[in-house]
């Protein structure tokens, strides 16, 4: 009888680096590499938030914007604001005066900032505030309200770009258009009606400076029943948007 023939064994693979056990990493290499992680990731991170701002901003240069952060609040709040969106030339040519006359009357001569009313809000030690309306207007549509060093950053940051692409007419028709002027409702479109039962293009200079008057403080204050104070200030209101008129400070909105 033949006899069988061994085959011969195979001898074991060594196991492949990939299942080899990984050294482990020693705590000096994590305090190394996690700084440098978290800075590459966080410029990415900022970048990536600066683009989407820039693309928004381009945006609604031409487009509307069909909410904020903060009337979005609001209506889950209240469960229901008032809000009618008003092209420029479909609101009163008295509404954007009077605005521009209480809130900002150097608005068609500064880039986004009035450096002289802030030079005498630091003077007056803080206790007035300089905002101009490309500010709030920056504030009330791409940022949040509130008191903070974080918002006022990047409102600092995000108002040049505004003045860049935007026009002045455009940041004016937006404001009007944001703005609180009671408790849910929003807009000049929405506050003729709410307060005086006409449409935005009927607002008479008297009708709108109560309008511009109530804007520092719209839930404490009302055009509807006037205290002396909101009369008072109307009337000076609708001074100022007089000489704002006779004086070509309107030049950047009007026409």
């Amino acid at each position: 009888m033949a006899k069988a023939v061994k085959k011969p064994q195979k001898r074991a693979k060594p196991a492949s680096k990939s299942r080899q056990e990984k050294p482990k990493r020693s705590i000096f290499w994590w305090i190394g590499v996690v700084p440098y992680l978290a800075v590459r990731w966080g410029w990415r991170l900022v970048i990536a938030i600066a683009l989407f701002i820039l693309t928004v901003v381009v945006l609604y240069a031409f487009v509307n914007p069909p909410t904020t952060a903060y009337i979005f609040s609001e209506n889950w709040r209240l469960e229901d604001t008032r809000r009618d969106w008003r092209d420029f030339e479909t609101i009163s040519p008295h509404m954007a005066h009077a605005i521009v006359a209480a809130e900002d009357a150097n608005f068609c001569n500064h880039w986004g900032f009035d450096m002289a009313a802030i030079r005498d809000a630091l003077e007056d030690g803080g206790g007035r505030g300089a905002s101009t309306i490309s500010q709030q207007t920056v504030k009330n549509v791409f940022l949040w309200h509130g008191r903070n060093w974080t918002r006022k950053a990047l409102e600092a940051a995000i108002t040049p770009v505004v003045e860049t692409i935007w026009t002045k007419r455009r940041i004016l028709e937006v404001y009007m258009n944001v703005a609180e002027f009671d408790e849910g409702v929003f807009g000049v479109g929405a506050a003729a009606p709410w307060y005086f039962g006409v449409d935005a293009k009927d607002l008479t200079i008297r009708q709108a400076s109560l309008l511009a008057a109530i804007l520092p403080n719209p839930k404490g204050r009302s055009a509807k029943r006037p205290s002396s104070y909101i009369q008072k200030r109307a009337r000076s209101i609708a001074a100022g948007a007089a000489t704002i008129r006779a004086d070509g400070r309107n030049q950047c909105f009007e026409g």
